[in-house]
């Protein structure tokens, strides 16, 4: 092996996760979940999978970074009045407004990177709520402690 590598280990940079082995945890909204996957060190973003079922709106909110979202089932239909099912993939740059609803039969899941965290706006554009790496990260523990279960290193070092 090359000097400085001891094993093989060494030279995988990747991590990999079982995400079949994190929970799903319950937003507030009846109907809304997220499974983190990865939490990016010094609060720059987090990736997870977001599942909502028929019906429920993802109400109007801002993004301080870029999202990348791949649908792998169900369908959203954006403010703007685009359908995204299974396969599509979308962009979102920083500082993009929008709320969007899942329509169909059938539950959202999608794969979401944010970078950045997710503003939550109420009347004349205050902030209600804010998402990021370190307040889905509290969840994340939160729940698991509540639910008894270990809480998995999900942060990238």
């Amino acid at each position: 092996m090359p000097s400085g590598f001891d094993t093989l280990h060494d030279y995988l940079p990747a991590r990999i996760g079982a995400s079949a082995d994190l929970p799903w945890i319950p937003a507030d909204t009846p109907g809304k979940y997220s499974k983190p996957l990865r939490f990016f060190a010094d609060d720059r973003g987090f990736v997870e999978l977001l599942r909502m079922d028929p019906g429920l709106v993802m109400p109007l909110h801002r993004h301080t970074g870029e999202i990348h979202a791949y649908n792998l089932c169900g369908t959203r239909q954006l403010c703007t009045g685009e359908l995204i099912g299974p396969g599509d993939y979308v962009y979102e740059p920083p500082g993009n407004v929008d709320w969007w609803k899942i329509v169909g039969a059938e539950p959202m899941i999608a794969l979401v990177v944010v970078m950045g965290a997710v503003e939550f706006l109420g009347p004349g554009g205050t902030v209600r709520l804010r998402a990021s790496a370190q307040s889905q990260r509290a969840a994340y523990e939160r729940y698991c402690r509540e639910q008894r279960r270990p809480a998995l290193d999900l942060t990238d070092r």
